[in-house]
Parts: structure tokens; C-alpha cells; sequence
């Protein structure tokens, strides 16, 4: 389905995440979904992970929310086609539902996924590492929109970023969009800071801003590598695909409002890279943490 000119990014977003309606077979469940633009051509990661979380919470309880998801992504996927999310249910028991679902488009998969569900307000310990003390505010600090838009013609991801993101992304650190961060290079630390939310107003249920957060954390969870690697965005010649990942959801999530992503990376080697982040909403509150693998390749020499 196209999109209407009036609609903004985050119209559409909202209407990838939304899916169409289920239908069931044995022990499946199948729903079709679409792709929103990106400048690769090739599906967004954080898309068909956030995808198959919305697939996975038709086929649940009432009630129930995700609280982990693992993927593994098999294959690019083709924005110009349509993706089949086959939900597959694997246990539902008094507290928790376990879900496997494999995305597929005519090439084959392009994700397989297992996630989990739960009964909200389940009694037992609880504790969360605090948030970085003085952090600057986000309203004080350059959009990556603002930062894109001189650069919007000349470059397809300026593009993005400039006038198709849904989210307002905000860095602490220098932005990797225009260059390495040398800074970085020299502490060898890929630690980061990045205020992020949805640029715009949702009225959404808990799963769609759950399902929202894990799609824009994908856009900067590879970025505490080529931090410490002393690369960018724009470095020439490099190759960059998420290979897996995992989100865990503490809290409630409301995407309208600004989160702070505390990133690192433990570790590099053989062409990937492992990043990990913990995200917290604005007064404090520990709401989700995440790990991801990344496959990350630069040419052996500079290409001209």
C-alpha cells in the first residue's frame, strides 16, 4: 500500500507496524506486513524485528505484553516486497506465551525470531542501575534532522534522516553521520550517548510502543563500534548488516516522550562488532536493555 502525500513518517510507520489481519492453520498463525522506505533498498532490521513483535502479540492473551525478544536476521529483505510473518505458537502458560516467528518474502527468510510475553505487575525483586548523572537535555542539543538537512541533495541517507525518519534522534557525543569520532579513537571507547522519541504524537497500545522502540533503537545500536574503530557512517567503502538481536522491555515505554540510550562495546573481531545499551525514559527509569551483533567491513585500502 502507498502512502498518502499528507501522511508524515511516523503515519507510516504506524501503519507498517499495524500488519494486516491474521489468519490461522494448525498451530500458525500468519500475517502479512509491508516495508517502509530506507535508503539501502534493503528491509530495515529494527522494522522486521519490531514486525515480528506486533505478529506475535495477535496470537497472545489479552493483557499480555512483550518483555524479550531474539532474532536472528537470515537474509536482506526487499523493500518492493511484501513480508509473510508465520507465528508460530509454542507454549502459553499461566504467566508467560512463547512465540517463534519467521519472516519470509519470496527469496526465502529474511528473519527468524523467538519472543516472549507476560502478565504485567508479576511480583518479585526489582532493582535498576541508575541513570548518568548530568546528561545534557535533549531540547539543548542539534536534531540529526537539522544536522542532515544542508546535506539532504547530496547524499540518500542525509535524505533519511533529514525529512523520512520518524524519530527525533539527538546525540551527546559528536554524530557519526558526518565522520569518525576521533575523540573516541584516542580513549579506544565506543561509549555513547542518544536522546531519541518519536517525532510527532502516537495514540498507540503498550505493544506498539514497545514494537517502536525496538524498530529506532536500530538505528544506532551499531554506532559504539564504528565509534571505537575510529569509522562512520560515511567511511568509504564500508559494509555494515545487524546480525542478531536481543531487547529485553523492564517498564513501559511511551515513544512520544525522550528516551536516553546508554550505549558501549565490549568487543571487535573477524568483521563483527557486539554493542549493548540501556535505555531509560527521562525521569530515570530503566525501561529496556539491548544487545546486538553487527557484521561491519571496511576495504583493506582507501577507495578513491
Amino acid at each position: 500500500m502507498a502512502s498518502t502525500k499528507s501522511a508524515t513518517p511516523l503515519d507510516d510507520l504506524v501503519r507498517v507496524l499495524s500488519l494486516g489481519e491474521p489468519s490461522e492453520y494448525r498451530n500458525h498463525t500468519y500475517v502479512n506486513g509491508e516495508s517502509m522506505y530506507f535508503p539501502t533498498g534493503r528491509v530495515y532490521g529494527g522494522q522486521v524485528i519490531a514486525q515480528a513483535v506486533v505478529a506475535a502479540s495477535k496470537t497472545v492473551p489479552e493483557g499480555r505484553l512483550p518483555h524479550s525478544i531474539h532474532g536472528y536476521f537470515v537474509s536482506a529483505g526487499d523493500i518492493r516486497q511484501d513480508i509473510l510473518f508465520d507465528v508460530e505458537n509454542l507454549r502459553d502458560g499461566k504467566s508467560f506465551s512463547s512465540r517463534r516467528v519467521n519472516a519470509t518474502q519470496a527469496q526465502g527468510s529474511i528473519l527468524t525470531s523467538i519472543s516472549s510475553f507476560q502478565e504485567p505487575n508479576q511480583r518479585g525483586v526489582e532493582f535498576a542501575d541508575s541513570m548518568p548523572s548530568d546528561v545534557p537535555d535533549p531540547e539543548s542539543l542539534t536534531s540529526a534532522k537539522d544536522l542532515m538537512t544542508p546535506y539532504a541533495e547530496q547524499s540518500p541517507f542525509a535524505n533519511f534522516y533529514a525529512t523520512k525518519s520518524p524519530f527525533d534522534i539527538r546525540h551527546v557525543n559528536a554524530t557519526l553521520l558526518m565522520g569518525a569520532d576521533k575523540q573516541a579513537v584516542d580513549e579506544d571507547s565506543g561509549k555513547q550517548m542518544v536522546w531519541m522519541k518519536a517525532d510527532g504524537k502516537v495514540n498507540i497500545s503498550q505493544v506498539m510502543h514497545r514494537a517502536m522502540l525496538a524498530l529506532g533503537c536500530d538505528q544506532v545500536m551499531m554506532e559504539p563500534v564504528l565509534r571505537r574503530a575510529g569509522l562512520s557512517l560515511v567511511t568509504p567503502g564500508i559494509s555494515y548488516a545487524s546480525i542478531d538481536h536481543s531487547m529485553w522491555w523492564y517498564r513501559n515505554v511511551d515513544i512520544n516522550a525522550w528516551h536516553l540510550y546508554v550505549q558501549d562495546t565490549p568487543t571487535a573481531a573477524h568483521g563483527r562488532g557486539l554493542s549493548f545499551a540501556k535505555v531509560y525514559s527521562q525521569d530515570g527509569s530503566l525501561v529496556a536493555a539491548i544487545a546486538q551483533e553487527a557484521m561491519i567491513r571496511v576495504p583493506d585500502t582507501p577507495q578513491k
